[in-house]
């Protein structure tokens, strides 16, 4: 008969997860210099995004990890533009507002 599987506790998951973030991104990866941003992430999971490219780490519950390399996806790509665009009408709307106040 087989032992059942004793699957790793999360602060374990969580501690395997840093270091092969670590490993795979540097030392730095979560400074402004590093470049990399974390969209999501939990005690097993964690993907991070830089330019064009999703880095997904995943621990699974015997403790092993796998790592996915991906493009952005159209949904990224298009979140990016919009928010681009509202920045820009946002600053228009605020020059407006201050030149109709008289502040420009």
């Amino acid at each position: 008969m087989t032992e059942p599987i004793e699957p790793i506790p999360p602060e374990q998951a969580r501690a395997i997860l840093e270091g092969a973030m670590r490993e795979r991104l540097g030392d730095d990866w979560q400074s402004d210099e590093g470049g990399w941003t974390l969209v999501t992430g939990h005690d097993y999971m964690a993907r991070v995004t830089r330019d064009r490219a999703n880095v997904d780490f995943y621990v699974d519950l015997l403790g092993k990890v796998h790592v996915e390399t991906s493009e952005i996806n159209p949904a990224q790509d298009s979140g990016r533009l919009i928010a681009w665009m509202l920045l820009g009408v946002s600053l228009g709307v605020a020059l407006m507002i201050a030149r109709a106040v008289g502040w420009l």
